[in-house]
């Protein structure tokens, strides 16, 4: 078994893990973050990077070379309900120097973070190492074991971060229990070729009982098609061309490529859950993220929820690591300051879910735009307030 001792071992190399062990190396913390695949390339991850975590890497003098990667720029956001296209949120107005969202796939910004973590000599990348256990002594979390691709893995660490994703080991072997929030809707992740006379879209669509977001990425539409939770199997018995007939009925255009979808293979289900921990730490040990706090898809927030709080923790914890202090008032800290966050923006995502999303693929039939699509279309300067919500969430971090 390989041994290591560090200061601070983070388990998951997705954006809350890689970003807080950027932070805390270029600040002289030994750090080192495993990754349980061989590389980052997996598709359907989310792709957006919103205002709030281009600010972040702006403040770290990033921001420049971020963009010169491959990307597309979304200053606003629309949505078409049945026949008409409303305009929901505006971005030009927020403070900050990036006025946009950009899609970018997920693996090239990871890639991105990864190289520049990479400098520091003391931050070390384990990738094909995924975290089984959490080591306890005393009650105490003092590290962890895994499976590396050269055989198992033991860390020693004054912290361990759960970083792991919303199925996390870390807090599953840490004892800590999620609030289960309920979920109407499961979505359907697939590709569509992009022609070049294809139409501009609105990023979602709901008509006729069915909700179709197209994420443009150059050569494709990349697609998610909103279901009601657990209808899959229901819908796989009808055939997969009663899915390309309902693609068909809410995106006529793409009609005659919906044959790429040749089998089930070509769909990815993504089990929409929202979840919280009441307790984010113990002695030695604290969730970020999804592991803390799965979020919806709605809005596409998780990544930059998730780098807020590794921001958050990379500010409060800096000091307090470098010192070789006692950290349980400081992760006490880090959920005091990330928890209600998390829960604001669960609420208003479930509250979209429950009042709009659910009753448009449920339903079967037309349904009547809220008063709030009206009044935003009526009047464009009510559009800057869910841009600001989307665009930097309820309490955006900055780097100290």
């Amino acid at each position: 078994m390989r041994k290591i001792d560090t200061q601070c071992c983070i388990a998951g190399g997705g954006p809350a893990g890689l970003m807080l062990g950027y932070l805390l190396a270029r600040n002289g913390v030994e750090v080192v973050v495993l990754e349980k695949h061989a590389d980052f390339l997996r598709d359907f991850r989310g792709d957006t990077i919103h205002p709030s975590t281009l600010e972040i890497m702006h403040e770290l003098g990033l921001s420049e070379a971020l963009l010169a990667l491959p990307h597309d720029e979304v200053r606003s956001l629309a949505i078409r309900v049945e026949d008409t296209d409303y305009a929901l949120a505006d971005f030009s107005a927020l403070p900050v120097h990036h006025k946009f969202i950009a899609f970018m796939p997920q693996w090239d910004f990871l890639n991105f973070i990864a190289e520049r973590a990479a400098a520091f000599p003391n931050f070390s990348l384990e990738m094909e190492a995924e975290a089984t256990e959490l080591s306890v002594e005393a009650g105490r979390i003092i590290g962890l074991r895994a499976a590396g691709a050269d055989g198992p893995l033991e860390i020693r660490a004054d912290l361990v971060v759960g970083a792991d994703g919303r199925h996390s080991t870390t807090r599953s072997s840490a004892g800590l229990r999620s609030i289960e929030l309920g979920v109407p809707i499961d979505v359907l992740w697939m590709r569509i070729s992009k022609q070049a006379d294809d139409p501009s879209q609105a990023l979602a669509r709901i008509a006729g009982g069915h909700m179709l977001v197209m994420i443009d990425r150059g050569t494709y539409w990349q697609c998610a098609f909103v279901i009601p939770k657990g209808a899959l199997a229901q819908l796989r018995a009808r055939g997969i061309d009663a899915l390309r007939q309902e693609i068909a009925g809410i995106a006529p255009f793409t009609g005659a490529r919906l044959g790429e979808l040749e089998t089930w293979d070509d769909i990815s289900l993504l089990t929409v859950l929202v979840d919280r921990l009441r307790h984010w730490y113990r002695p030695g040990f604290l969730c970020i993220g999804d592991a803390a706090h799965a979020m919806s898809p709605i809005g596409g927030v998780g990544i930059n929820l998730a780098i807020q709080d590794a921001v958050a923790a990379a500010n409060i914890l800096l000091a307090p690591l470098r010192a070789g202090e006692d950290l349980g008032p400081y992760l006490a800290k880090v959920q005091r300051r990330r928890a209600w966050p998390a829960r604001g923006t669960q609420f208003l995502q479930i509250m979209i879910q429950n009042n709009l999303i659910a009753p448009a693929v449920t339903g079967g039939a037309a349904i009547k735009p809220p008063l709030a699509f009206r009044l935003l279309n009526r009047w464009p300067s009510l559009r800057r307030i869910p841009g600001r919500l989307i665009g930097l969430g309820l309490r955006p971090e900055h780097i100290r």
